[in-house]
């Protein structure tokens, strides 16, 4: 018999979606167009995709995107989406250290809303093996990251909220001497039993994570705090990275 399953596994089921309502399709839009001033054109993946709404912005905006993710449950989520049908064919189940594609065959990758640090150092590294392998010589990597200063220094330990009448209780945590960031969520309601889960992301310092592209083989383009174009700094709300295959 097999152990438990990895916490990514569990963790991103359709619950996962009553966390983060408001990481919607407007939001998506606004960061499509985002990436779309920074260059990225072609054949497009949006990595760890989750139900789908950064791939449909893209293809919304002329881009041959594709997205892969792990979770079934977010994937069929994707049908939802208002014009879903962009999305026909273009969503596969799939591990981000297994990419299903062939090698040099993508012009952009972009892994958004903190979906990386899942999986280890040495997990993490095969991600970014496996985007290098796949990018064609001059393709972009975007990596929408955690800024670790910002995280230590405004880390709430408990929230509690309700939404569409579910309790949504949840517990941070830093561990492995501040470079993990844990997170215990708690879903409540009176209808439905109550399911809990954690969040486990190894956090990546700015110097950390050049370092580690370039010994996968990706050079740093820029670091960026945030979707505005504002430069990274340690109170930025986000790490924002474009890196580039030479």
């Amino acid at each position: 018999m097999g152990g438990p399953e990895p916490w990514f596994v569990s963790a991103f089921r359709s619950d996962y979606l009553h966390v983060y309502p408001h990481r919607d399709l407007e939001a998506a839009r606004r960061e499509a167009d985002w990436l779309l001033a920074r260059g990225v054109r072609g054949r497009v993946l949006d990595l760890c995709c989750g139900f789908g709404r950064h791939c449909l912005a893209l293809r919304e905006r002329g881009v041959e995107a594709f997205g892969i993710d792990l979770s079934l449950e977010l994937l069929r989520r994707s049908r939802s989406l208002p014009g879903a049908s962009r999305l026909a064919g273009r969503l596969v189940r799939a591990d981000a250290r297994r990419l299903p594609f062939v090698d040099a065959g993508l012009d952009a990758v972009v892994s958004l809303f903190s979906s990386f640090g899942y999986f280890g150092e040495a997990g993490d590294r095969e991600v970014l093996l496996e985007i290098g392998r796949v990018l064609r010589p001059g393709g972009d990597v975007v990596l929408d990251l955690l800024n670790p200063p910002r995280v230590r220094a405004t880390l709430v330990p408990r929230t509690r909220r309700e939404r569409g009448g579910l309790e949504v209780v949840e517990t941070r945590t830093l561990a492995d001497g501040g470079r993990t960031v844990r997170k215990e969520v708690r879903l409540r309601g009176p209808q439905r039993d109550e399911r809990a889960w954690t969040e486990e992301v190894r956090m990546y310092e700015s110097a950390e994570i050049a370092g580690l592209l370039s010994r996968c083989g990706l050079d740093l383009v820029e670091a960026l705090g945030d979707f505005d174009g504002t430069p990274l700094s340690p109170s930025s709300p986000r790490q924002v990275l474009r890196a580039r295959k030479p």
